[in-house]
């Protein structure tokens, strides 16, 4: 790609939204692990989508709160400033002006078919969704794109969203000469794959019908405890691996293999003859464990906003440092004049 070293390192992009109070045990299991594994490996730019946070109805100064919280918790996950780009999406402007250009060559049918549009819109009436919301993929195109991203990790339900990033892009080279990088999925193997604890046939989600299904990063111990204790169980007794017939064992097993890195053969050996709910009374304090330190970490954090805002300010100086460049190239390849900038 024109402008771009052959050498450099492949990049990857991924964003968690501020759309809760606190982000949950799904969401570290199912990506921030692997996000942090990744620094590794790529050159990485991972970001809060606030300006995705408005496409539904929302209250700003609860947006402004949770950013600062979704901050806070992708570092204490392990995200390293020194190693990533972390930043806000509202502080590179280039995002929502290469969404401008990218919707100039996105059909209308073909952002109808989009998967969470459809879905959104069915549940609340279509007359009720915003034009923000219709348009989201084409801002996550963009998203994607202007880092030039080789890989983006998702998971399965995004992949419908990487692959229109990648259709835009293919047309945008094809019309206007090459351009973007055609990013990859990187279907994310999640270290456990985290249920519901009171729907074990449901991934563990912010919008759960009962919230003692959910353990937050941020909840207190005896909350955790009381959850995993109260987690919906099988028939039977016999703690043995069977995701199909016993979901809500499975469930728990994952969680506990997640956190001690222990397979989940070797906790069923562990537990043999032993009742259901001496596995939770375990499980329960692993969990506990776990949240009431990332909880220390996060509250640490924010305890001093001077820092976030710096190291967000950093992180959007590196982003912009790459988006600039490839806003420059795409406003020249489109037929703007590129005359004395202002």
């Amino acid at each position: 790609m024109e402008g771009m070293p052959a050498d450099r390192r492949p990049r990857v992009l991924s964003g968690a939204q501020p759309t809760a109070d606190s982000y949950h045990l799904g969401n570290y299991f199912g990506a921030f692990k692997q996000w942090v594994a990744l620094q590794d490996e790529f050159e990485a730019f991972y970001f809060i989508p606030d300006l995705h946070a408005i496409t539904v109805e929302y209250d700003p100064a609860q947006l402004r709160e949770r950013t600062y919280i979704a901050a806070a918790q992708l570092l204490a996950a392990g995200v390293d400033p020194s190693r990533s780009a972390l930043f806000v999406q509202s502080h590179v402007p280039e995002h929502a002006q290469l969404a401008w250009i990218l919707g100039g060559i996105t059909g209308f049918g073909e952002a109808s078919r989009m998967t969470q549009f459809k879905d959104k819109s069915a549940k609340n009436g279509s007359d009720s969704a915003s034009v923000g919301l219709f348009t989201y993929p084409i801002l996550m195109a963009a998203d994607i794109l202007i880092y030039q991203a080789d890989r983006v990790p998702v998971g399965e339900d995004q992949r419908q969203h990487v692959e229109l990033t990648r259709n835009l892009a293919q047309r945008f080279n094809h019309r206007f000469g090459e351009t973007f990088v055609v990013p990859e999925a990187h279907i994310v193997k999640a270290t456990a794959k985290i249920y519901d604890l009171q729907d074990p046939t449901a991934k563990m989600s912010k919008s759960s019908l009962s919230p003692n299904g959910v353990v937050s990063l941020l909840d207190s111990r005896k909350q955790v405890t009381k959850k995993i204790r109260s987690a919906v169980t099988d028939s039977g007794s016999e703690i043995t691996w069977d995701p199909t017939g016993k979901p809500g064992i499975a469930n728990l097993l994952s969680i506990y293999s997640a956190l001690t890195d222990q397979p989940i053969d070797s906790i069923v050996k562990q537990y043999e003859g032993q009742q259901y709910g001496h596995l939770k009374v375990a499980l329960a304090d692993l969990v506990a464990d776990f949240v009431e330190s990332f909880g220390n970490r996060t509250r640490e954090l924010l305890d001093d906003r001077g820092e976030l805002d710096r190291i967000l300010a950093q992180g959007a100086l590196q982003a912009r440092e790459v988006a600039s460049k490839t806003l420059e190239l795409v406003y020249e390849r489109s037929g703007f004049v590129r005359g004395i900038q202002a």
